[in-house]
């Protein structure tokens, strides 16, 4: 071939196809693709600073390094990927974007920093971590690079400034902006991203964020924190009370679910989690009871309580796996040689042991200790059990909690039919709620909405109040949306036969997107425990408030009272829907979430400071550091 010919077949793009390629048939990559033709549309547009959200352990990684490839064949010739302070996650995304074939190979950024090594030519891709140490290493190398590309995987952590209210900025943030200089472009990946919503992370423009859809394999909070009142599909283990047996049992409640999964034709290690606390002297305490157990399983010819512990194993094959209890008391005392213990965030100079790829498991039974690390970006392959215990004192923050599922992802059949969680029911729930929350959030942003809602409560918090921006807005127990003309159409629904469900969608269709969202009415969809008794639509009502607004139909301690819910006329109801209208003949839709106690909302102000925008009614600001919801409170805002 002319050596001319063969550079332009070098300068073709060739990257992102054989990535898909290399995918099918093993994959389904439609959302990753909407993701990335999104992701380049902006930046194409001149975008440069959006966020992609999607669920937690959704697929984010291959969609990452797909982008990366796109990025690449349209002419960016820096891309730089931030993962969080841990080396074990650095190696962990590394190895992933190495193994895809990506060319470049990809870099650390100690492997880039040798002064013979020039990143002004070529293409590079080069994986930092965020830390003080790391960052102004490679923003000096890369001072000369124009135009990077800056992919923050878990961007909601670290990056945003934290000192944002006190006209300062936490190093990390100011790191970050460093790197990408006058001309870079930010991309935040982030299954959370409230805070970088409220935050204001550098200047993200909330009206281009792109949703990664999760793939048809992925289970999340619709299967494991499900709101129907129909029992979860999984085994969800509520622990009634603190006691020490209650990890063993769930330890050996783990050994039955892989022995029966390995008698039926499995040859697959699998692993369990164990999240009580983020302190390093407790998991050192759950490491030693989990040696203990396996140290009796191990040698029952010398521990009295060994017999004990195979009947005990007996008994829960027995309740799940009627006749298969000699099976299962055999394989495990066979294979139990075969487990490993690993813990995280352990102390430094300590070794637990020597299997530290706990993520994908190696030996047959791997348990797998820790707290924050855990928390947040390890993907554990084959996860069949959990034992969370790890609560909160005071408000549980939304963000932190829903990167705790580590058991979403792909999973198949027979691995969530036996995956098991054991956790404290009031545990249970704050979490369940958590993730309510979110989802309404959620609703807002994928309705285009430009300045998003982000819901909170009095046990649930949004995020760190830290790194809200002062020029937020908050509402409490009430959301309201655009004036509209109240006429006799919208009566006429409102006082119809129809069931919840139906009247709803009804007078969203008549009233528009400003009026009554469609990302309100896909929530209530979604969140109905009761059918249709789960929503409420009161009778409309004239404003007669001696201290509201009436042309604006606004006041500052909201509309919808206890009278107006109606508790004996719509019983199972935790969506209340009202209509307020006033002697000129416009109205508002108000809407209450009576699901959990002091629900609050808050989001950005697209531009202006001085109003709230068009979309959300509130009467008062609540300072960003307000979160007390104290009665006081709650009687002075919205």
């Amino acid at each position: 071939m002319d050596f001319q010919e063969l550079l332009k077949k070098k300068a073709e793009p060739h990257r992102y196809q054989a990535r898909l390629d290399a995918l099918a048939g093993k994959i389904d990559t439609a959302s990753i693709q909407a993701t990335v033709e999104a992701a380049a549309g902006n930046l194409n547009s001149g975008k440069r600073s959006f966020v992609i959200y999607g669920e937690p352990q959704s697929g984010k990684t291959e969609m990452m390094v797909c982008l990366t490839a796109r990025l690449l064949d349209e002419g960016r010739d820096v891309i730089v990927v931030l993962v969080n302070d841990s080396v074990r996650l650095l190696r962990q995304n590394l190895r992933r974007f190495r193994e895809s074939g990506l060319n470049p190979a990809p870099k650390s950024h100690d492997e880039v920093l040798d002064a013979s090594i020039d990143v002004g030519s070529g293409k590079w891709v080069v994986f930092c971590k965020k830390n003080k140490d790391d960052l102004p290493k490679l923003i000096e190398k890369l001072a000369k690079v124009a135009q990077k590309v800056v992919i923050d995987d878990e961007a909601d952590y670290a990056s945003p400034n934290a000192k944002v209210n006190d006209g300062e900025r936490t190093k990390i943030n100011e790191l970050v902006d460093e790197l990408l200089g006058s001309d870079g472009a930010y991309i935040g990946v982030t299954a959370t991203p409230a805070r970088l919503s409220l935050n204001k992370t550098f200047d993200n423009d909330a009206a281009s964020w792109v949703l990664f859809k999760p793939h048809s394999s992925y289970r999340g909070q619709d299967y494991f924190f499900p709101v129907s009142a129909k029992a979860p599909s999984f085994r969800l283990n509520v622990l009634r009370d603190d006691k020490p047996e209650n990890l063993r049992d769930a330890l050996l409640s783990f050994l039955v679910s892989t022995a029966i999964l390995n008698l039926e034709g499995s040859t697959a290690n699998y692993s369990m989690l164990i999240h009580t606390s983020g302190k390093r002297v407790d998991h050192s305490e759950d490491y030693k009871q989990v040696l203990a157990t396996l140290e009796i399983l191990q040698k029952p010819e010398t521990h009295a309580e060994a017999e004990a512990y195979y009947q005990r194993l007996a008994e829960i094959a027995n309740e799940r796996y009627p006749g298969r209890s000699d099976a299962v008391q055999e394989y495990v005392l066979q294979n139990i040689g075969q487990a490993a213990v690993t813990v995280i965030n352990s102390d430094p100079g300590k070794k637990f042991a020597a299997n530290d790829d706990s993520a994908s498991p190696s030996a047959k039974f791997t348990f797998i200790i820790g707290g924050n690390i855990v928390s947040r970006g390890v993907t554990f392959d084959n996860l069949l059990s959990m034992f969370f215990t790890r609560g909160v004192k005071g408000r549980m923050q939304q963000d932190t909690y829903i990167q705790r599922a580590r058991m979403f992802g792909a999973r198949d059949e027979a691995l969530v039919d036996n995956f098991e969680l054991s956790i404290p029911e009031k545990l249970y729930r704050d979490w369940q709620t958590c993730f309510v929350l979110h989802k309404l959030s959620l609703e807002s942003i994928k309705s285009g909405n430009p300045s998003p809602v982000w819901v909170e409560s009095d046990s649930v918090r949004v995020t760190s109040s830290s790194s809200v921006n002062s020029d937020v807005w908050a509402s409490r127990g009430e959301m309201s949306f655009d004036l509209f003309d109240y006429n006799d159409d919208v009566q006429a629904i409102v006082d119809s036969s129809l069931e919840g469900l139906a009247k709803v969608e009804r007078l969203a269709e008549l009233l528009g997107e400003k009026a009554f969202p469609a990302y309100l009415v896909t929530f209530m969809k979604r969140f109905r425990r009761s059918g249709d008794g789960s929503i409420a639509v009161h009778r409309s009502k004239e404003v007669r408030f001696k201290d509201a607004d009436i042309a604006n139909i606004r006041r500052a301690k909201g509309f919808i009272g206890q009278s107006d819910l109606e508790p004996n006329r719509f019983r199972s109801a935790i969506h209340h829907i009202k209509i307020y209208f006033n002697p000129a003949g416009r109205a508002r839709v108000f809407y209450k979430y009576n699901g959990t106690e002091g629900i609050r909302f808050q989001l950005e102000l697209a531009e202006e400071k001085t109003a709230p925008p068009s979309g959300l009614t509130t009467s008062a600001v609540v300072p960003h550091g307000d979160s007390s919801g104290s009665a006081a409170n709650a009687a002075s805002v919205n």
